[in-house]
C-alpha cells in the first residue's frame, strides 16, 4: 500500500513545460477554439487531436471548478473539454472529449488534411477494430484507473492495480488482433496505431495516451504503479510519449503529481469524476 500525508498540493490553473508553449502559440482567433484545463486527461485527448491533424486553433485555458460564463456559455455543466465553432453567426460548440475528437478526424478528412486517426471509409472493419480498442479504453481502462488511484486501503489498492494491468493487457491484444487481421494490408497497416512500428497515431492513440502518461508521473509516484513491460509494449509507450503532438500537450512530470494528490487521497468533491467512481456510477 502506498500512503502520503495531505501536503495541500492541488492544480495549477495555467500549464507549463511544452504545454504552455503550445498554449502560447495558440493565442490569436482561429476557426475553433478550444476550452481547456491542462490537467484534465479529457482535454488533452483533443488537444493532441487537433495538433496531430493540423486544424487550427484558439486555446482559452479555463478553470473548470470556477465555471466562468464564457465555459458555460459552450459547455452547461462547465465540463472540459468543449469546442466552439466559431465560423457560425451564431457559433456553435460540440462537448464530449470522444465527439471532438471524431468530429475533428471527421473535419480534417473533408479539409483534405491528409492525416486521419482512422482507416479509410472504403475499410469499415479496419475501422470498427479501432473503435472496439476506444471503446475498451473508455468503458474499462480509464474507470479502472481512478479506482486504483483513489483507493484508501492495501487491499482495494491491490484490487485496483490488477485491474488496470488486466485493462492494459487487453488492450495490447486488442492491437494484436487488428495487426494480425490486417497488418499485411498495405492500404490500412499505417491506421494501426503506433502498436505497429510504421503506423501513425491513431484514434486509439489518442484516446488512452492522457493516462499512459499519467501513469508515469502521477500514478507511479502515488501507488508505486510501473507500466507492464515487453519490447512491443515498451516500444508502443515510447513513440505513444515521444509523438510531437503529444509532446506539445505535456505539462512537466511534477505540476502532474502535484494535481492528482487531491485524487490519490480521495479528497471529497475532487472531480465529477472522482465523484461518479466512488459512488459506483459512469463517469460523466
Amino acid at each position: 500500500m502506498s500512503t502520503q500525508v495531505d501536503t495541500g498540493k492541488t492544480y495549477a490553473t495555467r500549464s507549463d513545460g511544452e504545454a504552455l508553449k503550445t498554449v502560447d502559440s495558440h493565442l490569436a482567433d482561429a476557426p475553433y477554439t478550444l476550452f481547456a484545463s491542462w490537467f484534465c486527461p479529457f482535454v488533452q485527448r483533443a488537444w493532441v487531436a487537433l495538433e496531430n491533424l493540423e486544424i487550427p486553433y484558439k486555446v482559452n485555458e479555463v478553470d473548470p471548478y470556477r465555471k466562468p460564463p464564457d465555459l458555460i456559455e459552450v459547455s452547461p455543466k462547465g465540463l472540459v473539454p468543449a469546442l466552439k465553432l466559431n465560423e457560425y453567426t451564431a457559433p456553435r460548440s460540440l462537448n464530449e472529449s470522444t465527439i471532438i475528437v471524431e468530429f475533428l478526424d471527421e473535419l480534417a478528412r473533408q479539409q483534405g488534411k491528409g492525416r486521419s486517426l482512422l482507416p479509410p471509409l472504403s475499410h469499415p472493419y479496419a475501422r470498427a477494430l479501432i473503435r472496439l480498442q476506444a471503446d475498451h479504453i473508455n468503458r474499462t481502462l480509464v474507470p479502472s484507473f481512478y479506482r486504483y488511484l483513489q483507493a484508501q486501503d492495501a487491499e482495494t489498492q491491490a484490487s485496483g492495480r490488477d485491474e488496470l494491468y488486466q485493462a492494459l493487457e487487453t488492450l495490447a491484444s486488442l492491437f494484436e488482433r487488428a495487426e494480425r487481421e490486417l497488418g499485411t494490408d498495405k492500404n490500412v497497416r499505417k491506421y494501426l496505431g503506433l502498436w505497429v512500428e510504421d503506423g501513425e497515431l491513431s484514434l486509439a492513440d489518442v484516446m488512452v495516451v492522457p493516462w499512459i502518461l499519467r501513469a508515469t508521473n502521477a500514478l507511479k509516484h502515488y501507488r508505486g504503479f510501473e507500466l507492464p513491460t515487453g519490447d512491443r509494449f515498451d516500444a508502443w509507450v515510447h513513440r505513444l510519449l515521444n509523438h510531437p503532438s503529444v509532446k506539445a500537450t505535456c505539462s512537466t512530470d511534477q505540476l502532474y503529481i502535484n494535481a492528482y494528490e487531491r485524487y490519490a487521497l480521495n479528497r471529497p468533491n475532487t472531480s465529477q469524476v472522482a465523484n461518479a467512481i466512488n459512488t459506483g456510477k459512469e463517469l460523466p
